[in-house]
């Protein structure tokens, strides 16, 4: 996140006057997808790793996304209004199947309502002169999300609620994978279908059955400096026809990731990375349903004991209004 990324600085200073035990921290992607209630209904996969569980080995990890969205717009014809926050824990495993293959499923829970960030937000961007795109004159920790269309209301939806998401099964596939003391390079093929198991009405699933294929590479140097890292993605995602907003969805997206990261010693890293996907709604002239998304996603990730890995990030959306202006990621993982 632009904002964030000013503190990383002081954060790498820290890192560099501690001793640097061993440059092996191999750099990963976040587990975390665009957190628009309109958009992470949909199947979006998560999982952009390139390297696949070993044989036999289960990894599992636990991550929470919190999304705070706040988003007023329309025309003669459309309004839209996305005021609340949304609150995603995700339980997922992979299980290695051989030295090829494994399979995994995520089971999300959601809630939405109208959270307590809207203050915090406020006076963060107030201390850094950062525009407010009105969050700071309107109602504070409110939840509507609306929708409105030639006089028809399409979606509104504006009482908390919580409750399981829709349940995604996935497979991999290793088609390259070297390691050896001073590099690991590994590209995979990932595939998964995300069942309608989730309550549309409450925007907790699309009521789609959703299949998305994807490339993922990355690339890790481990030099005296530390590990440097690359990786990326590209995909595309299948849906049959939903419940949200359903003459207006698109049956066919594309998604993709890209990032970068230096990991200064054996337990820590810092983590650039962009998220994007196009649009999954069409018929509209509203930034927040026809565009197409990129997302900004700044961190890094910690090693503790016992082999636990956390990751730490923050997001925000460098095309405006088509993902939460702001997300936090945590994302605790071990294999076993």
């Amino acid at each position: 996140m632009t904002r964030l990324a000013a503190l990383l600085p002081a954060l790498v200073l820290l890192c560099c006057v501690m001793p640097c035990l061993a440059a092996d921290m191999e750099i990963t992607p976040f587990r975390t997808i665009n957190q628009s209630p309109l958009v992470q209904i949909f199947g979006l996969p998560a999982e952009s790793s390139a390297t696949v569980t070993p044989a036999g080995r289960v990894t599992v990890s636990l991550s929470l996304d919190i999304g705070s969205e706040y988003t007023l717009n329309g025309t003669n014809f459309e309004q839209i209004t996305l005021d609340g926050e949304s609150y995603r824990w995700t339980l997922a495993a992979r299980y290695g199947l051989d030295e090829r293959f494994e399979a995994g499923v995520d089971i999300p829970y959601i809630l939405y309502g109208g959270g307590f960030l809207d203050s915090f937000i406020i006076d963060w961007h107030q201390a850094f002169s950062l525009p407010q795109g009105g969050r700071d004159t309107g109602p504070r920790n409110r939840l509507i999300y609306s929708y409105r269309k030639d006089g028809v209301v399409k979606l509104k939806m504006n009482h908390a609620d919580s409750g399981i998401g829709d349940i995604v099964f996935s497979g991999g596939m290793k088609l390259y994978d070297v390691h050896d003391s001073s590099a690991h390079d590994s590209l995979a093929l990932r595939s998964s279908i995300k069942l309608p198991t989730g309550e549309s009405s409450s925007l907790r699933g699309s009521g789609s059955t959703d299949i998305s294929l994807a490339l993922c590479g990355s690339m890790n140097n481990f030099t005296e400096w530390g590990s440097l890292g690359l990786f990326g993605s590209v995909g595309g995602l299948a849906m049959t026809r939903g419940n949200v907003l359903a003459d207006q969805q698109n049956n066919l997206a594309g998604f993709g990731t890209v990032g970068l990261g230096w990991g200064p010693a054996e337990w820590i890293s810092f983590k650039l990375q962009l998220n994007g996907n196009t649009a999954f709604y069409r018929n509209s002239s509203l930034t927040e349903l026809s565009k197409n998304s990129l997302m900004l996603v700044t961190g890094g990730a910690l090693k503790l004991p016992s082999g636990y890995l956390l990751d730490i990030g923050v997001s925000e959306d460098l095309i405006v209004a088509t993902a939460p202006d702001v997300a936090f990621h945590l994302g605790l993982s071990k294999r076993f």
